[in-house]
């Protein structure tokens, strides 16, 4: 099988070819193409992968292009990973937001907002060129914000684009870890939208052990998401929130926190990264070496001002890990060889979630097999998760609306709507800054 990689020069690909790497039997991933608009990123990260299959038998095939066209065609699969605007147009999202006082994460809030209206043309154009050049493709989305993006290709792609996070994974791998469970054997009850989803029960054998763990204040404080959020609000919900809603629930905390770092997250990230790629350069360091110092340090301060905020202390060890490569893998797995397999995807709606249309796209566990996704029947959400979610979605319908028409007025009303932002004149100062920092943003002229 070919598997393409957009976004092939990005710094998290090693991790996929290291899930590749251990696939065996029939149907695995034989043939690698990473594409890149970046040759230099492209040439760096074939060197880690290269050093990666030093010593496996039957190792897949890699090679690099720049040419989108050429990379699509004739591919099995198509993972979508791509950053537009790179890591400087993600530390200017952050900087031009919290200079007007609100978030700037990259998929929350007025930065998610502003990243999602630089990538949904992009992420439209390659939906098309896949349904031209490598229509029988199932392509997987990883792209941020992977919700909005997926919702944007499934328009040209339908149910052959699935969205992953490793999020929803973490949370429950958490959960189960604290409960005396294992991941695998567990039904994990999660509902919501990408980066805005609670866990609301953990079945294993039947019995949800989630109401043990809630009436446990030493449970609740021996894991990230009970010492991010305090044991006391956990028990007021009743679920246990992706960690995502940290910037929703304790907004004005984390953004002082953000505001009072030494440098936003993205900053970071591309001081990093940009050292990290120099250093493949030299070839007598070891390209793969380098990258794994440099993502050990990566994880290990991932939201960090947000923990720091709530005093919840530092990742644990066994987090330090990733794991949407290993949901990219499972889900290739599935629909190639019909291993049928349980995930937590972001898919169509399709009636599962009342309060939404079929077409918009939510996260929760799907059976999968070799016709797709399939969301699962869920309970009615709660209700205050209710309000937060059809907001959030209808601002994600007007990010859609402001792409497709260019109209400055649309993503004026998208940033206004949002929970987060607090003032249509902060909105109308947001799409101003941001047209005036990015490139990408000149279409919204009208």
């Amino acid at each position: 099988m070919k598997l393409v990689i957009l976004g092939g020069g990005g710094f998290r690909v090693p991790l996929v070819h290291g899930a590749l790497l251990g696939d065996r039997g029939a149907g695995r991933v034989t043939r690698v193409v990473l594409h890149d608009v970046d040759a230099g990123r492209l040439r760096a990260i074939a060197r880690v992968l290269g050093e990666q299959a030093a010593g496996v038998p039957d190792a897949p095939e890699v090679t690099t292009t720049t040419d989108l066209d050429e990379a699509l065609r004739g591919a099995d699969f198509v993972f979508s990973a791509i950053r537009v605007g790179g890591l400087e147009g993600r530390a200017n999202d952050e900087r031009v937001a919290l200079a007007e006082g609100v978030l700037g994460q990259e998929t929350v809030g007025a930065g998610g907002i502003a990243y999602g209206l630089r990538t949904v043309p992009v992420a439209v154009d390659i939906a098309r060129r896949v349904a031209r050049l490598a229509p029988d493709a199932w392509v997987i989305n990883f792209t941020n914000p992977a919700g909005l993006v997926t919702e944007a290709m499934s328009h040209h792609l339908g149910d052959r684009v699935i969205g992953i996070c490793d999020s929803p994974v973490g949370l429950g791998r958490r959960i189960a870890r604290v409960l005396g469970a294992k991941p695998d054997e567990a039904w994990i009850d999660y509902v919501g939208l990408n980066h805005l989803g609670w866990v609301r029960g953990l079945r294993v054998a039947g019995q949800d052990r989630l109401p043990r763990l809630l009436a446990d204040p030493a449970l609740l404080g021996s894991f990230e998401e009970g010492r991010l959020f305090g044991a006391d609000w956990l028990r007021s919900l009743g679920a246990i929130p992706n960690e995502y809603l940290h910037y929703y629930y304790f907004n004005r905390e984390a953004v002082r926190a953000y505001q009072q770092a030494e440098r936003t997250r993205g900053a970071f990230l591309r001081d990093q990264q940009e050292s990290f790629y120099a250093g493949t350069a030299d070839p007598d360091v070891s390209a793969l070496e380098l990258w794994d110092r440099t993502r050990a340090e990566r994880e290990a301060t991932y939201m960090s001002e947000n923990r720091e905020a709530a005093g919840a202390g530092e990742r644990e060890a066994d987090d330090l890990s990733g794991g949407y490569e290993k949901v990219a893998l499972a889900l290739m797995r599935a629909i190639a060889r019909d291993e049928r397999a349980t995930l937590i995807l972001n898919v169509r709606n399709r009636g599962t979630l009342s309060p939404l249309d079929a077409d918009a796209v939510i996260e929760v566990p799907c059976l999968v097999d070799a016709n797709g996704a399939h969301p699962v029947s869920v309970d009615p959400l709660p209700g205050h998760a209710v309000g937060l979610v059809c907001a959030v979605k209808a601002v994600e319908r007007e990010v859609l609306a402001a792409a497709r028409s260019g109209s400055r007025a649309t993503a004026v009303k998208a940033f206004a709507m949002h929970p987060l932002v607090d003032s249509v004149s902060v909105a109308r100062r947001l799409v101003d800054a941001y047209r005036a920092v990015h490139p990408g943003l000149a279409y919204l002229g009208r």
